[in-house]
């Protein structure tokens, strides 16, 4: 196997070590720096912003247990993650496992090489939760799709290029049944994107709407009409993907907080050790699970469990900090307040986004309740 310290070491420039640094790709991100784009381009040419992937796709061809000792050998280093979004965490594993070979080839290469960045259109005003009852359509124009309708709480839309978004196809069968899975250009005509200003001062979240805006035959995911059983597949993916806090927001480290704000208080310390503790077994099951299910490659309903976890204990792990930090831990703008627990204050508020985005936790409670432990309705 080979020594990943060493070659990160080689590649990865010592001035943007042990710094939070991240980049999505596309044509709308820009690199964090010159130094980072050197890191970045060792990475895709090795195939390692996507390690586990073929090398065909553009990754790297490692088994599990390699891309482990890779992502290992870079907390080690104190390497940037070189690439992230929904193209590699969610939209690239779904179409190696439902997509054509012409889909493979146009759309994975790309996600690697970070030349595409993606965003997902699923919910809409009037279908959140209630998922299937979406009203977005796609019509049959011989050679295209015309799509018609709108999406909301499409994460990172202004800065995407691409998107992957359910619609209806079928509008006389029950809901689940009409309902395909279409990939498209966001710059094409007929497409409007807006952001919505969020609590915590950032405009991530934003609205699509589709005024006859056109869809290649050729990008439709999987059968006409079968897109309800890929959404469910790429959901997990996305689940997977945030129990393992690559979409969290982070800010302040609980321990340190204790600390400086509240070292003497009683229920303070008891809070934070019921937080840690919880998080150590979270993180002792993931390693358990992960090697239960390596054999099938696959996520399984368990990362429901998974993304139920870990938003609530980020939430917590919050909600601790500011509540220790009293006043401090409030602060919008202002020199008496310090970088950090400004940046503290903004994703506590962030996070209770997070208790609903990618299926909230009331939700996530009863796919639990029912695919894993077999509850009756």
């Amino acid at each position: 196997m080979e020594d990943f310290v060493a070659w990160i070491e080689r590649h990865c420039p010592s001035s943007i070590r042990g710094k939070r640094l991240s980049y999505s790709g596309g044509s709308k991100h820009k690199m964090p720096s010159p130094e980072f784009e050197s890191w970045f381009d060792a990475c895709v040419e090795r195939g390692l912003t996507v390690p586990e992937w073929s090398k065909e796709h553009g990754g790297a061809g490692l088994n599990s247990d390699e891309a482990a000792s890779f992502r290992s050998a870079m907390e080690v280093v104190g390497a940037p993650l070189p690439l992230f979004g929904l193209g590699i965490a969610m939209l690239g594993p779904t179409i190696m496992e439902f997509g054509t070979d012409d889909q493979q080839k146009r759309h994975l290469p790309k996600i690697a090489r970070g030349e595409v960045c993606w965003c997902q259109g699923y919910s809409e005003p009037g279908a959140g939760s209630d998922l299937a009852s979406l009203s977005t359509r796609a019509d049959d124009h011989g050679d295209f799709y015309l799509i018609n309708g709108s999406k909301i709480w499409t994460s990172g839309a202004y800065k995407a290029d691409w998107i992957f978004c359910l619609v209806r196809t079928d509008q006389s069968v029950p809901n689940q049944e009409g309902i395909s899975f279409l990939l498209f250009p966001l710059d094409a005509p007929g497409i409007t994107v807006r952001t919505i200003d969020l609590i915590n001062g950032g405009s991530e979240f934003c609205e699509a709407f589709f005024d006859d805006a056109k869809a290649a035959k050729n990008d439709l995911l999987g059968d006409l009409n079968g897109g309800w059983t890929i959404a469910k597949r790429l959901l997990q993916f996305e689940r997977a993907s945030v129990s393992r806090g690559e979409f969290l927001p982070r800010g302040g480290n609980l321990p340190a907080a204790l600390k400086k704000y509240a070292a003497d208080d009683f229920a303070a310390r008891n809070n934070v050790l019921c937080i840690e503790m919880d998080d150590a077994a979270f993180q002792l099951t993931k390693r358990r699970a992960k090697q239960e299910a390596m054999s099938s490659g696959t996520p399984t309903f368990a990362t429901s469990t998974f993304k139920f976890l870990s938003s609530e204990l980020e939430s917590r792990r919050l909600d601790a900090i500011t509540a220790m930090a009293g006043t401090q831990g409030l602060g919008w703008s202002g020199n008496v307040f310090t970088k950090e627990e400004l940046k503290t204050t903004r994703s506590w508020l962030l996070s209770k986004g997070f208790l609903i985005a990618g299926g909230s936790s009331e939700v996530q409670r009863n796919i639990v309740a029912k695919r894993v432990l077999g509850l009756p309705d």
